[in-house]
């Protein structure tokens, strides 16, 4: 039975036997029912009107299922045989009130039903509190259910702080031992590359390739302008540049470098013998010259990729090269050496002027002597006659 009862015994006489009383949730509706509360007789015919049984056993679907059966028959807009305003009218006004009556009936069932529900609830037995709250609290049941859900918030925060601590150490844990695999594998990896040069210089040595070195028998130099760099590192790096080795990238600049000088030089030349601004068929010359410089610079931008691959550091790589750069920086060198040939000559037509007004003068003073030297010289004979 799930209604809940209190059992009130009542000692007011001793010669008189205990007298038990039950009073349930639904006493109110067993009250209702055997007291045989009537309705007003319009609702009754309102009830009737809507063809519906008695009101406690009608719900609200039942009630609108009843009017919408009633409205298509009586409705003025329906277009049925049956229509009638004034009928539809009295069947609108009977479903509002008794919806209203249904509504009215059950919130007071409900006020009767919470009120016996408090009443029970404070003549209940104390400990059956501390029960529903677990053990928590004290005082009135109001401040324990307040006491109750402080503890259970508190009870969660420790909880989440306790699994954010226990997430961050295995965190912590996985990244330490992440690091240490790390570290091993690097010092697995430098124990394997050292031994492969030591077996390679093993090998190298076992044939001879370190018998006919510049300076096989001498003393190495020491070198004092790099104190911080390590001496053995250094001295074999200087072994090593002193018999011509060169490492790959270094290489491989040097060819991108002699192959771009030979591509610019090209450019250089075919466009200097070009006029400015060029004829068409200088113009068809030029675009020949750069389709066939066009798969020169292919050829030399694969070496730059492969040169990006292989150099050491992020900052030396290169860029490709352009034939439309290339093409304008020929272009301008073109102008600057015909500029300069222009200066060229005009100093070397002041230098000619210059040359050639010394000689002038020169000559003229030879002139001016040559005339001189014969009036003299007659005087002079002229004078000896004497």
């Amino acid at each position: 039975m799930s209604s809940s009862f209190l059992l009130l015994l009542s000692h007011t006489d001793l010669r008189r036997w205990p007298v038990l009383l039950v009073r349930s949730r639904h006493s109110v509706l067993l009250r209702r029912f055997c007291s045989g509360v009537r309705i007003s007789r319009s609702l009754q015919e309102k009830y009737r009107l809507l063809q519906l049984p008695e009101e406690e056993r009608s719900s609200p679907e039942q009630v609108r299922s009843a009017y919408l059966r009633l409205a298509k028959l009586y409705h003025p807009d329906s277009g049925a045989a049956t229509a009638d305003p004034v009928l539809f009218a009295r069947v609108e006004e009977a479903y509002r009130a008794v919806l209203t009556h249904q509504c009215r009936t059950r919130l007071s069932d409900g006020a009767e039903e919470e009120e016996e529900e408090q009443r029970s609830r404070w003549v209940a037995l104390q400990h059956r509190h501390y029960l529903s709250y677990d053990g928590v609290g004290s005082g009135p049941p109001g401040q324990r259910e307040r006491q109750y859900q402080q503890a259970r918030v508190d009870r969660a925060a420790e909880q989440v702080l306790d699994y954010r601590r226990r997430e961050q150490e295995r965190a912590a844990a996985g990244a330490a031992l992440l690091q240490r695999d790390v570290r091993q594998r690097s010092r697995r990896i430098t124990q394997a590359v050292e031994r492969l040069v030591e077996d390679l210089i093993q090998e190298s040595m076992a044939r001879g390739d370190f018998q006919n070195l510049s300076g096989t028998g001498k003393p190495l130099n020491k070198f004092q302008h790099n104190p911080y760099a390590d001496p053995m590192t250094h001295n074999l790096n200087r072994i090593l540049v002193d018999n011509g080795y060169q490492p790959p990238w270094v290489a491989t600049l040097r060819d991108i470098r002699e192959a771009a000088g030979r591509v610019r030089d090209r450019l250089l030349e075919g466009r200097a013998r070009l006029g400015d601004p060029m004829s068409p068929a200088e113009r068809d010359q030029w675009e020949r010259l750069c389709g066939s410089v066009q798969e020169e610079l292919l050829r030399l931008n694969k070496k730059v990729d492969l040169f990006n691959l292989t150099v050491p550091s992020l900052s030396m790589q290169m860029v490709h090269f352009s034939l439309t750069r290339e093409a304008d920086r020929a272009t301008r060198r073109a102008e600057q050496r015909r500029a300069d040939l222009q200066t060229e000559r005009e100093r070397e037509r002041q230098r000619r002027k210059e040359e050639k007004k010394r000689s002038n003068a020169a000559a003229k003073a030879n002139n001016a002597n040559k005339a001189k030297e014969p009036g003299l010289l007659s005087w002079v004979q002229n004078f000896l006659r004497f």
